[in-house]
């Protein structure tokens, strides 16, 4: 394994776009042979992640049509990461220099939103680190040679894309590679943290610097709607039930309806019937209020064209509530959903650039 991550960093060094007999070699090596190299360390691999075997995925790639700068070959969890544009990894980066390869536990840096591939934020990409670390933070904590940032010396900005995501890496340089029994041992501790994370993805119903799960739904709706062939490559799905749906909105509702109740208004409950949620008398006022409850930070919510309408209507004699970082329990049947953290805003103007359109109705004319 040693010599085949040398030749590969003495491959970087011709690098070019076009597929010469170097890039083609270069190929051959992340994409076959580390490849075969790793996969002879299945077993251990599905072990240390604890993952069943058949959910041991292992590939590389070095560009599609054009060679890309950076080529790297990552291990990743078949049913959890399916693409390297979505979720948690470990993958070997060469970079654009030749002169170190990292064993990183990386990131997708990338996200499909309604069937497009766009890059993720750097501000997002910072939260989910701070979110990732302190979980792998005790098994971390035995090695003293884990970097927090990678330095790929790429030219190309696809190149210079991966190093914000990355969370923890093993460097090793050029001309210092240590032998395949240690390069054994790297990896095997580096998926005992990237286990971690899965384990800790499994559980979280909101992982800071994702999009708000509504907001991927609706997305991921518009863009099967209208027919997009991409519309379901590389996302996660719709990763709530109808019942944890129920379970967030009953804890938005109760705790607006406390909060409105403690400041002197009678409250209620028209989301059946109307197109906002509560209805508020106190003397001779009134408020027309929506609700907004989320497991994420709050950032982002979705509104319907109806109530973003009724709402100008209303103004000013109307509110949104937004009840965010809402914990969803799903080890209980029924979900359950606690927590939470009200914020309101009264009167509520909805400006025209706060809003983002997911997709249009077309009169076609026909």
């Amino acid at each position: 394994m040693d010599e085949l991550l040398t030749e590969v960093l003495d491959l970087q060094k011709v690098w070019q776009a076009q597929n010469t007999a170097p890039m083609k070699r270069r190929g051959v090596v992340v994409r076959t042979e580390i490849r075969t190299w790793l996969r002879e360390h299945a077993q251990a691999l599905a072990v240390a992640m604890d993952i069943p075997l058949d959910d041991v995925g292992v590939e590389g790639k070095d560009g599609a049509g054009q060679r890309a700068e950076i080529a790297w070959t990552r291990i990743y969890s078949k049913n959890r990461t399916p693409s390297a544009t979505d979720g948690w990894y470990i993958v070997y980066l060469f970079s654009g220099d030749g002169e170190r390869v990292y064993l990183s536990l990386m990131q997708g840096t990338t996200e499909w939103i309604a069937g497009e591939l766009k890059p993720r934020e750097p501000a997002a990409l910072k939260k989910r680190i701070e979110w990732a670390r302190p979980l792998i933070e005790q098994v971390a904590a035995q090695r003293f040679d884990l970097l927090a940032d990678i330095r790929l010396n790429a030219r190309t900005k696809l190149g210079k894309g991966y190093e914000p995501g990355n969370v923890v890496a093993i460097e090793y340089l050029r001309d210092a590679i240590p032998d395949s029994g240690v390069l054994s041992e790297d990896l095997l501790f580096m998926a005992r943290l990237l286990g971690r994370l899965y384990k800790a993805t499994d559980d979280a119903t909101y992982i800071p610097g994702d999009l708000p799960v509504e907001v991927r739904e609706a997305t991921q709706s518009a863009a099967t709607t209208a027919n997009r062939r991409s519309a379901r490559k590389g996302g996660q799905g719709f990763l709530l039930t109808a019942a944890e749906r129920g379970a967030i909105e009953e804890r938005s509702v109760l705790l607006a309806t406390e909060h409105f109740e403690a400041q002197g208004w009678t409250v209620k409950d028209v989301g059946a019937s109307k197109p906002y949620d509560l209805h508020l008398t106190r003397g001779g006022e009134k408020l027309h209020v929506e609700v907004k409850g989320t497991t994420s930070d709050g950032s982002q919510i979705i509104l319907t064209r109806a109530e973003v309408e009724w709402q100008r209507r209303f103004a000013p004699d109307n509110a949104l509530v937004i009840v965010h970082s809402i914990e969803l329990d799903r080890t209980v049947e029924p979900a359950s959903a606690t927590g939470g953290i009200l914020h309101c805003t009264s009167p509520w103007t909805i400006e025209e650039e706060t809003l983002t359109v997911i997709s249009y109705i077309h009169r076609t004319g026909l």
